[in-house]
């Protein structure tokens, strides 16, 4: 996607992946890289391969084919490397509802190595800055769905890492709600250098300064920023050229 200046390591390199669950194959050649500090937005339809990507990412799936590093460190060859600077927003709800928002928050932090004190502190400050200091003994089941998408965006980055994936981060939530949570991840780029790889099939949660990835059956049709994208596929928008692009594949596909 971006070529990397001055010999540093991309945030996330992926080469050559490839993956099958039995005979169907869900990723295909897949490569990109990602510069720090960026927003990057992978767009494509359900069944895409977003969450495979991620699976293989994050390693809840093992790499058989293909090549990942996150800031340099391979996954496969230095996975305690790679991982402690990834922070991870799953599809599904992850939060225990039966605790409350700070216990989600220190248990998460002990399970990186992070002491009591500490999380507790780190803990405090998240919340601060997502708005929900007031409800941090409450249960996790008293939140609204955005809420609790923020509790779990707070604790992704409780270990401080250096690049955050969310896949379908607003999937279920109503349009407030989707753009709050939007708008707390693009700060994160902006005042920490959070480098954000966000998956949605929603062309409305792709800005036109953003970094693009088409991902349609588990190929990458484009990807680099939305106006190169959108340009050469004759729309004037995310939507027209991802819908000219996914048709053009499929055609491909059918022929």
């Amino acid at each position: 996607m971006d070529h990397v200046e001055d010999g540093a390591a991309p945030a996330l390199l992926v080469e050559g992946l490839s993956h099958f669950y039995g005979a169907r194959q869900a990723l295909d050649n897949v490569s990109i890289a990602i510069r720090p500090g960026s927003f990057v937005a992978v767009l494509g339809l359900n069944g895409a391969g977003k969450s495979t990507l991620f699976s293989l990412v994050t390693r809840l799936h093992a790499i058989r084919s293909g090549r990942i590093a996150i800031f340099g460190h391979p996954v496969v060859r230095e996975p305690g490397a790679a991982l402690r600077q990834l922070g991870v927003v799953f599809q599904p709800r992850t939060l225990d509802l039966d605790l409350s928002v700070m216990q989600n928050l220190t248990y998460h932090a002990a399970l990186h190595g992070i002491g009591a004190r500490v999380a507790r502190i780190r803990g405090q400050a998240m919340l601060a800055q997502i708005g929900l200091s007031d409800r941090a003994g409450e249960k996790v089941q008293n939140l609204s769905g955005g809420q609790m998408r923020r509790v779990e965006i707070a604790r992704a980055l409780l270990h401080k890492p250096r690049l955050l994936i969310l896949d379908e981060p607003t999937a279920g939530l109503d349009p407030e709600a989707r753009g709050d949570i939007l708008e707390h991840v693009r700060m994160l780029v902006n005042r920490q250098s959070v480098t954000v790889v966000w998956a949605t099939h929603l062309v409305e949660e792709v800005s036109s300064d953003d970094k693009l990835i088409v991902l349609h059956q588990g190929r990458v049709l484009a990807q680099g920023p939305v106006r190169d994208i959108v340009t050469p596929a004759d729309g004037n928008h995310v939507g027209v050229a991802f819908t000219r692009l996914t048709r053009s594949e499929s055609a491909s596909e059918a022929a």
